[in-house]
Formats: structure tokens, sequence, C-alpha cells
């Protein structure tokens, strides 16, 4: 037992090369074929390296994948929600051969990881459009990022020999190993996680204090690799995390810690994604909201939270909390949710994110119902920079 709840699959998975073995791979990755990869696969090696999809070990191959878009499962019956696969172009995967090792370079030209490739398959990215992002829609940006792919995917474990470069939050880039570890250290057993694109307003705060009453732990764990470019910048959200946990949270009680994936905006089966991710840090509980990693009008409202009833508890091992779409009401003078209000919509601050952006730009605080003044401030900062660039 690692922490307070198993590693889904049971074992955390480690693809780091240390020491004397990845001194050798260094070496030998320059003399291998190789692979330019995007930022979003630098995110994935970094994730499948340090165990945090577990119990990933690398790039998915045909039997999985298809299992994984058919099923939401892998070929052992795991339970798997999303695709990690590895594309290229046919001529590139003309000149590979399979049980060849290949490097993975960044764009600088540097040796991340070096793929074990053991399988190179052609794949439908129609259907897979349609069972993972439920829409074919290229408008989607998952859609678009999938469409944009190369035609051949490329199966096979990897090892990593280099960190991704990256600068940004070194002291919030905990790997699992190491959240697992202070969770032990703190004596946490009950531990809840939040996944956030956003900044943290008041109807997320109401969620994550209703969840501690009844857990000994909070994780903050934002995404900070690739998302929409209209979503919050990644410094801006991490400023107002901070301001928040130091003014307004029990400091002994919050974690802060970002995951450097790339938001997939898969709805429903990013939801389940996100609950065995955070599972894997060591995570007991996690929160589920309204429309949990949609976009646009994709998804329903609450599909997020119907769709783990497609399978059982432990199948998932993790356990969902469901809430409903949270909000102040003036009249109830507190953050409520549908389930607890009896109050008309008349009585509801809901602010959607063009609205927020009408506010800044005419420089008007964001109303205290809504948000943190604090985060207010640092929202209309970043804007007022963001118009002068």
């Amino acid at each position: 037992m690692e922490g307070s709840i198993n590693p889904h699959g049971g074992r955390l998975v480690n693809r780091i090369l240390e020491g004397k073995e990845r001194e050798e791979a260094l070496e030998r990755a320059k003399s291998l074929k190789s692979i330019l990869v995007s930022s979003r696969i630098l995110s994935d090696l970094e994730l499948i390296s340090v165990g945090a999809f577990s119990p990933n070990d690398g790039f998915m191959g045909k039997e999985d994948y298809e299992s994984v878009v058919e099923n939401m499962k892998l070929k052992n019956g795991l339970v798997w929600s999303i695709p990690l696969t590895l594309s290229v172009s046919k001529e590139e995967a003309a000149d590979l051969k399979e049980g060849e090792d290949i490097a993975l370079i960044d764009e600088s030209q540097n040796p991340i990881a070096i793929l074990h490739l053991e399988e190179r398959f052609s794949y439908d990215n129609q259907k897979e459009a349609k069972e993972v992002y439920r829409t074919t829609d290229e408008a989607h940006p998952g859609v678009s990022v999938l469409y944009a792919q190369g035609d051949v995917l490329l199966g096979g474990k990897i090892s990593l020999i280099n960190n991704p470069p990256y600068v940004e939050f070194p002291k919030y880039r905990l790997n699992p190993a190491q959240t697992r570890r202070i969770f032990r250290e703190k004596g946490w057993n009950r531990i809840v996680a939040f996944q956030t694109r956003n900044p943290i307003h008041r109807a997320h705060e109401y969620l994550q204090k209703c969840a501690l009453e009844m857990a000994d732990g909070l994780l903050i764990h934002p995404i900070v690799g690739e998302t929409k470019s209209d979503d919050v910048p990644a410094y801006v959200r991490m400023e107002c995390y901070e301001a928040l946990i130091e003014n307004y949270y029990p400091k002994d009680r919050v974690l802060l810690s970002v995951l450097p994936a790339a938001m997939r905006y898969a709805g429903p089966r990013e939801a389940i994604f996100h609950a065995l991710v955070r599972k894997n840090y060591g995570c007991t509980h996690f929160i589920v909201g309204r429309d949990h990693a949609g976009v646009g009008n994709y998804y329903g409202t609450y599909d997020a939270h119907k769709i783990f009833d497609e399978f059982k508890p432990e199948e998932i091992g993790i356990t969902p909390l469901f809430f409903d779409h949270a909000f102040y009401c003036k009249r109830c003078a507190s953050m409520v949710t549908t389930k607890t209000c009896p109050h008309p919509s008349d009585f509801h601050v809901h602010l959607s994110g063009t609205k927020v952006r009408e506010l800044l730009k005419s420089k008007k605080d964001l109303p205290h119902e809504f948000t943190r003044p604090e985060v207010g401030s640092i929202l209309m900062k970043a804007y007022e920079n963001e118009r002068q660039s």
C-alpha cells in the first residue's frame, strides 16, 4: 500500500532512467532515429514516466487503444477512458521498424525519452472523435487536435531520459510519489482532489470547503499543460490560488500542486480520466462539478456525473463527490446550490466568462459574491497587462 490508496492497477509506474542507465541511454539516443514531439506529447511523457497515468507505461498498442475507445477499458479489463497515443505520418512510419528504439525529441532537438516501439497501426480518427468526444465537429478543441494528428499510431513502452524543459512552478511540480509522501507525513487518510483549469471563484471555494468537512486534506490540482487559447494563463491562475490559500484556507489542510497535463475537453470521459489520475497521486475522493472538462454545448450539464454509474465503485477505486451548480443567492445571503436554495434565479449571482471580461474591460470590480477581492485584483491586473502588450 502506497499512501492511503493503491495506485490504479496496484503499482505506481516509474519509467525514469537514472544514473549509469540514463547516461548509456543518452549516448545511445544520439544514433537512434528520432521523432519530434509536440508539447502535448511532452506532457504525456512526463506523466507516464512518473506514474500519473498508471498502469500505462507507454503509448497504447492497437488492442488497448481500440478497447479504450470502444469500452473505456484496457484490454485487461482495467478502466481507462482516454487513449494515450503517439502519432506520426505514413511517411515517418514507413521508416520505423517494430522492435527498435526511437528517440523522442523536443523542438530544441533535446532527447526527452526513448520509445521502445512494439506496434505501428492505423486508426479511425472519426470513430475516436465520436466515442471519446461525443462529436465529430472539428470546432471542438479536442477533436481539432485529433484530426491534426498523423495517420499512424506508435505503441510501446517509454523510458524518460530528460525531464521536459519546463521552468514554470518548480516548487509545485510534485509527482505522485511526492504527493503520497506528503499525505503520509501530514497524517491525511481521506484526501479530496479538485481539478481546475480556471481561477477559483466563490462557487469552487464552496465545493472545496464542503468536501473538506468530510476529508483530512484537500489537493488543489490545476492543469498547467496545453489549454484553449482563451483560457486564463496558468501563471495568472497560480497567483489566484496562492492568494486564496493565503487568505481563506486552513494552510495545514491544503496542498497546492500542478498537473502538467494537456486538457482534452472530453467532458464525461475526461472526468473519469481525471479521477483515475488523482487516485494515482494518492487521493481517495474527487470533486466532480457541473459540466466537468466540458466545452461549448457538447455535453449535458451533469453527464460527467452520470458516466460514473457505468462502472462499479471498485473499478474506479476513488470516490467521486458530485456537486450541483453552486452560486451566491442574495436572499439566502450565502453560497448555495440548486439542491439547497429555494429562491428564483432573480436572486442568484451568475457571471459568464463573457460578463467577467466585460467587467474587467470596463475596470469594474468583480462582485464579491462571485469572487474574492484578491482574485479580482489579480485578474484585473492581468487583463490590463494583456491589453497593453
